[in-house]
């Protein structure tokens, strides 16, 4: 993970006072090293993925990082038949760095697993063929000329700043990104945030 991305994660980890976190992806650890680091002493990291050696690496890395072997919970399995199996609104973040084509609904499942001010993440939302939407600025017209207005002011919508796929680009990854972050900005439960770190990381507030 970049070292960018990874102290976006310890940062928001650190925000949230993370207790209990679930990783889906644990990869090699590094990303897992990063939620530690912002978790509150005591905390579990509870981290999916379907190879057993990404487990071994992992485990071997949180040691090596002077983490307890307590402090992480690895399963083995597909993250869409382990999710279930866990807790409603039990978690403070949840964060998603796997196969973008199953993001959406990976979504759907973080949400029943958040408490009110959760948040989820997800890692990568901007390879190739992506750039941050963008939105006019929100005023009434040009501050020097005219007089003020008192009707409200334009607002950005809610999908302002988050992914868009340019219409060339195709694939189950870049189409599950294009799905991911329709459902995040029509969602009114979640006030999302793009980050363009890195390959750009998507973050979510559950209200």
């Amino acid at each position: 993970m970049a070292p960018a991305a990874g102290a976006a994660l310890r940062f928001l980890a650190t925000a949230l006072a993370a207790r209990a976190v679930v990783e889906i992806g644990t990869g090699c650890g590094s990303s897992g090293i990063w939620l530690l680091r912002g978790m509150r002493s005591g905390g579990v990291l509870t981290s999916v993925d379907t190879e057993p050696e990404y487990h071994r690496l992992a485990r071997k890395a949180f040691g090596q990082a002077g983490f307890a072997a307590n402090q992480a919970r690895l399963i083995l399995g597909r993250a869409l038949d382990v999710l279930p199996r866990l807790s409603d609104g039990a978690y403070d973040l949840v964060f998603c760095d796997a196969d973008p084509a199953a993001y959406p609904e990976y979504l759907t499942a973080a949400l029943r697993l958040l408490r009110a001010g959760g948040v989820v993440v997800f890692n990568d939302v901007l390879p190739p063929g992506t750039e941050p939407a963008t939105a006019g600025p929100a005023t009434t017209g040009p501050a020097t000329t005219g007089p003020a207005t008192t009707g409200p002011a334009t607002t950005e919508p809610a999908t302002a700043g988050l992914p868009t796929t340019r219409p060339a680009t195709t694939g189950p990854a870049t189409d599950g990104i294009r799905e991911l972050s329709n459902m995040v900005g029509s969602d009114e439960r979640l006030v999302p945030l793009l980050l363009p770190v890195a390959g750009g990381i998507l973050a979510a507030i559950k209200k």
